[in-house]
């Protein structure tokens, strides 16, 4: 495996025993849900495209990256996970503004989307439209649950790795999860049980991929069954996989920890020419 630079600077998270740990873990889930019921109205609309805020030095103790650098110059687009919005961001987005990142963009898919690939082709049309806005050839992804299995698909099988550079997941189920007994009624549902043909879809070779992939998995996250199914096991992908300890599925993209972690995450300076693509697992427990 070949290491990345950015994990030596990842934060630790407590890691309680189980059973506290789950009893903790659920606790938590019920906060979070509750505060993203009251914020979820707010992210229903997509949101206004504006240039981006004018350069001028980050507020906070730790403005990095610079502003002007390559990283705060490469816009992040925000990807939420099924029959959820923009506003499962609001936390990770603003953690990101105050250390530098000056280009954020959010996408909101409707719920009534019946394909994944849809999804992806609207993801593709967002990306570019993200970069002629920004006069940037570049973006970085982060996506929560099924949003990371929608910008997956579009960076292997659409040729979405030309435009990304690094591809963030949080609790995606890339091996396809076997928790919704509910998944005949919802074809994109269907779509993310294990076995499904766009899962082995994903397994088909990808010689060449130029994105880094970035997976974060939580041995708590109840929604991703068995929980490894929300690690990148691909061998022509350049993937590590971080495990995070002590909190479940919907914290994922609120927990400041994990917010740190995605920021040094995107901030490596690591360039993708010359690399190994390598699968391989850390942990910030």
């Amino acid at each position: 495996m070949k290491a990345l630079p950015f994990l030596s600077l990842l934060p630790r998270l407590p890691g309680p025993r189980f059973p506290a740990a789950l009893l903790g873990a659920t606790v938590l889930e019920l906060v979070v849900l509750t505060g993203h019921l009251v914020a979820y109205p707010f992210g229903l609309t997509q949101e206004r495209r504006t240039p981006g805020p004018p350069p001028g030095p980050s507020p906070g103790p730790r403005p990095s990256p610079l502003p002007g650098s390559p990283a705060a110059e490469r816009p992040v687009v925000l990807l939420h996970g099924f029959i959820d919005n923009r506003s499962v961001f609001v936390l990770l987005r603003r953690n990101l503004a105050r250390h530098g990142r000056r280009h954020l963009a959010s996408l909101n898919y409707s719920p009534l989307t019946r394909d994944l690939r849809t999804a992806a082709e609207l993801l593709g049309r967002h990306v570019e439209e993200v970069c002629a806005r920004t006069g940037q050839r570049e973006v970085d992804i982060v996506g929560h649950s099924l949003g990371g299995l929608i910008a997956r698909y579009y960076v292997q099988r659409l040729g979405g790795d030309r435009r990304v550079r690094t591809l963030v997941t949080l609790g995606t189920p890339h091996g396809g999860t076997a928790v919704a007994p509910g998944a005949g009624i919802h074809p994109i549902v269907r779509q993310m049980r294990g076995g499904s043909a766009l899962i082995e879809e994903l397994r088909r070779p990808a010689p060449g991929c130029r994105t880094r992939f970035v997976s974060f998995w939580s041995e708590l996250d109840q929604v991703m069954v068995p929980v490894e199914t929300a690690c990148v096991d691909h061998p022509d992908l350049d993937a590590v996989n971080v495990r995070v300890t002590g909190i479940g599925h919907l914290a994922l993209p609120v927990h400041p920890a994990v917010a740190a972690a995605v920021r040094e995450a995107l901030e490596t300076q690591e360039t993708r020419e010359g690399t190994v693509p390598s699968t391989g697992t850390t942990s910030v427990a």
